[in-house]
C-alpha cells in the first residue's frame, strides 16, 4: 500500500468517525478525545513523514511509527481506564508519567511539523515553568509542583490534554471541519468563486475585490488564514498579477481578505466555538457581537482597494471572463449551499448542539448535492466528490487536533501555575486603572503572542493570559476576548513573523517586506476595531439601538478616513491639510461621545464636497 493510499484511508475514517459521533452523538467525554487524538495523530505521522525525501527516511520512519504506538497505546490506556480516571484521583505510576510524556512529546512533534517551532516551544516553556519555576525570584515564582502533580494534571482527568479545548475540537470544531470540506466538494467553492467574480469584477480594482469577496467567503468556513490564502490565492493572485497589479499588492490583499475570514461569523476559524465555551455565554452571542467588526473589517479592504485602483488605474476584469448570472444561480450551483445553510439554521432554531446542527446542515447539502446532479454525473463521480471531500476533512482535523491538544497542555499549565493572573496583576500594576494603556499593552503582546499561530491556538493562548488583564480594569469579558482574539488574528499579516504574507508573496514570486507594508494599509482598521469595542458598547450589538448606530456611525468614518490617509487619497486637494483634517476626523471617530461620529462624518464628507470646487 502507498503512502498516499495510507493517508487516503486514514483521512476518511478520521472523517467517518466525526461525521458517526455528529450523528449518534459524542462518547464520553475523555473517550471521545483520546480516540479523536489517537486518530488525528496516526493521520499526522502519515501526512507529514519525517526525512521525507532523504537518505535517512527509513530512521525516520521507525521514529513515526514508534511515537505513533505511544500516542495509540496513551490514549488506549485512557479510554480503558476511563472509569477509573474520572471516578477516583488515581496517582500518577511511572507507567503513567512515561505515556503522558511520550503523548505530550508526539504532540509537540507533530505541531513542529504541521505549523513550526514556535507553538511547541511554547508548551515546552510552559512546562518548564510549572516543573522549576519554584526557582525563579519574585513576583514570577510559585510553589512548585512535581512530575507526578503534572502527570495527573495533564493525563489523568479532564483539565489537561483532555480537557474543554480537546472536547470542542474532537466535536464542533470537527465537524465544522467537514461541513465546510464537503459543500467546497459538492459545487460550493466554484459557486463563492463565481460570485465574487460577478458582484466585484467590473469595479475598479475588480480583481482584488474578487480576491476579498472569494477569500472572505472561503474564510468563513476555513479555521486557517494561511491555509485559505493557500487555496484561493493560487487563482486570485495570478489573476490580478494578469491584470496589471503590482505583485507586492496583489499577494497582500489575498493574504489581508483570508485574515479577514477568521473574524467573520460564523465560525470565525473555529474561535467562535471556544469563544462561547470559555465565556459560558450561547454561540450566538459570540457571533452577534463579531458582525459589526467583520462588516468594518471588509468595508475598510473595499474601500481602500477602491481608492488604490482609482489612483493607479488598475483595470477591471474583461466582461467575457465573467461567468453569467444564470449560471452563478443555476439550482446544481444554489441547492447545496441554500440547504446546507437551511439545515444548520433548522438544527440552531430546534434548539439542537452545534454539532447536531452541523450535522443537519450535511445531510441537506448531500440529498441537494445527489438530486440536482443525479442526471449529469454518474454515481461514481458522485461518490468520488464525496470521497474527496471527507479526505480533506480528515486531514484538514489533523492541525485542529494536534493543536488544542497541545494548547490545552499550555493552558492547563497556566492555570496550574497561576501565571496568568500574575501577568495580569503585573501589567495592571504597570498601567494602573487606565483602560486604554492597559489595551494598548495587551494589544501589542496579543501581536508578539499571535506570531506563527493559527487562529484557534493563538486565540486559546492570549485568552487564557491577556484577556484577565482586560477584565480586571472593568472590561466585559465578551469584549475583553475578542479585543485580545483580534489582534492575536492579524498577527499574521503583521510583521515580522507574518505568515500570511509569506504564503501569498510566495504564491505571487516577490519579496515579502513590500507585500508586508500593502498588508498593513490594507488592514489598518483592523488595528483600530478592538478599540471600538471598548469605548462603543453598541459594537457588541449591545446598549439598544441608537447605541449601535453611534457605535456603526464611529466604524464607518473610521472606514472611510483611514484608507483615504493611508492611500494619499486627495479631499480638498492640500497634502498637509489632507493629512490633518483626516487625523481630526480619526480622533473624533474614535472618542466616545454620542456626537462626534456625527460630526467627523460631516467634516469628511465636507471635505470631499470642497475640494473639487478648490480644483
Amino acid at each position: 500500500m502507498t503512502p498516499a493510499n495510507i493517508q487516503k484511508g486514514l483521512a476518511i475514517l478520521v472523517a467517518a468517525f466525526v461525521f458517526y459521533t455528529a450523528a449518534t452523538g459524542p462518547f464520553e467525554g475523555l473517550i471521545q478525545r483520546a480516540l479523536f487524538l489517537a486518530l488525528t495523530a496516526s493521520l499526522g505521522f502519515a501526512l507529514y513523514p519525517l526525512g521525507a525525501g532523504t537518505r535517512w527516511r527509513p530512521a525516520g520512519l521507525a521514529i513515526d511509527l514508534a511515537l505513533c504506538a505511544v500516542v495509540l497505546v496513551a490514549c488506549g490506556y485512557v479510554v480503558w481506564n476511563y472509569d477509573k480516571i474520572m471516578t477516583s484521583l488515581p496517582w500518577a505510576t511511572p507507567l503513567d508519567k512515561a505515556l503522558a510524556a511520550g503523548l505530550v512529546l508526539a504532540v509537540l512533534e507533530l505541531g513542529r511539523r504541521a505549523v513550526g517551532v514556535i507553538f511547541p516551544i511554547l508548551v515546552v516553556v510552559g512546562l518548564s515553568y510549572a516543573l522549576f519555576g519554584d526557582m525563579l525570584p519574585g513576583a514570577l515564582r510559585h510553589r512548585g509542583f512535581d512530575t507526578a502533580f503534572v502527570t495527573e494534571t495533564i493525563f489523568l482527568g479532564d483539565l489537561g490534554i483532555w480537557g474543554m479545548l480537546a472536547g470542542i475540537g474532537a466535536t464542533v470544531i470537527a465537524t465544522f471541519i467537514l461541513f465546510g470540506a464537503l459543500l467546497l466538494h459538492s459545487g460550493g467553492g466554484q459557486a463563492f468563486m463565481d460570485l465574487a467574480m460577478r458582484l466585484g469584477g467590473r469595479q475598479p480594482g475588480g480583481a482584488a475585490k474578487i480576491a476579498t469577496i472569494a477569500s472572505g467567503l472561503f474564510g468563513m468556513i476555513s479555521g486557517s488564514s494561511v491555509a485559505n490564502v493557500a487555496t484561493t490565492g493560487n487563482f486570485t493572485i495570478p489573476m490580478m498579477i494578469r491584470l496589471g497589479y503590482p505583485r507586492p499588492f496583489a499577494a497582500a490583499v489575498e493574504a489581508v481578505a483570508s485574515t479577514g475570514g477568521q473574524i467573520a461569523p460564523p465560525i470565525m476559524g473555529a474561535a467562535a466555538f471556544v469563544m462561547a465555551e470559555i465565556l459560558g455565554v450561547p454561540y450566538t452571542t459570540i457571533i452577534l457581537g463579531a458582525i459589526l467588526p467583520a462588516i468594518l473589517f471588509y468595508a475598510s479592504v473595499f474601500v481602500t482597494v477602491h481608492f488604490v485602483a482609482l489612483r493607479r488605474g488598475l483595470a477591471v476584469v474583461p466582461e467575457e471572463t465573467l461567468p453569467a448570472w444564470s449560471a452563478i444561480l443555476a439550482p446544481r450551483r444554489v441547492a447545496p449551499i441554500v440547504c446546507a445553510l437551511g439545515g444548520l439554521g433548522i438544527g440552531i432554531w430546534l434548539g439542537r448542539s452545534i454539532s447536531t446542527a452541523a450535522f443537519y446542515g450535511i445531510i441537506g447539502l448531500l440529498i441537494a448535492f445527489i438530486a440536482t446532479e443525479a442526471g449529469r454525473l454518474s454515481p461514481r463521480r458522485m461518490i468520488g466528490k464525496v470521497i474527496d471531500g471527507l479526505e480533506d476533512a480528515g486531514k484538514g482535523m489533523v492541525i485542529i487536533g494536534v493543536l488544542l491538544a497541545g494548547a490545552q497542555v499550555l493552558v492547563s499549565m497556566i492555570n496550574l501555575t497561576g501565571v496568568g493572573v500574575t501577568l495580569s496583576s503585573l501589567i495592571v500594576s504597570v498601567a494602573g486603572d487606565s483602560v486604554l494603556l492597559v489595551a494598548l499593552i495587551v494589544g501589542a503582546v496579543c501581536l508578539i503572542m499571535g506570531m506563527g499561530l493559527p487562529t484557534t491556538a493563538a486565540y486559546v493562548l492570549v485568552a487564557a493570559v491577556m484577556a484577565p488583564a482586560m477584565t480586571a480594569v472593568g472590561v466585559s469579558p465578551l469584549a475583553a476576548h475578542l479585543f485580545v482574539f483580534y489582534f492575536a488574528t492579524i498577527s499574521v499579516i503583521t510583521p515580522p513573523v507574518c505568515v500570511a504574507v509569506f504564503i501569498g508573496a510566495g504564491i505571487a514570486n516577490t519579496n515579502w517586506l513590500p507585500a508586508a507594508g500593502h498588508a498593513v494599509r490594507l488592514g489598518a482598521v483592523t488595528y483600530l476595531v478592538p478599540f471600538l469595542l471598548l469605548l462603543y458598547p453598541g459594537m457588541l450589538m449591545e446598549g439598544g439601538p441608537l447605541a449601535i448606530a453611534q457605535a456603526a456611525l464611529s466604524g464607518a468614518v473610521l472606514v472611510l478616513a483611514v484608507p483615504a490617509m493611508l492611500t494619499g487619497t486627495p479631499l480638498i486637494g492640500n497634502r498637509p491639510i489632507d493629512t490633518a483634517l483626516l487625523l481630526i476626523v480619526i480622533a473624533l471617530a474614535l472618542w466616545p461621545n454620542p456626537i462626534t461620529p456625527l460630526v467627523a462624518l460631516v467634516l469628511y464628507l465636507g471635505g470631499r464636497k470642497l475640494g473639487p470646487l478648490l480644483a
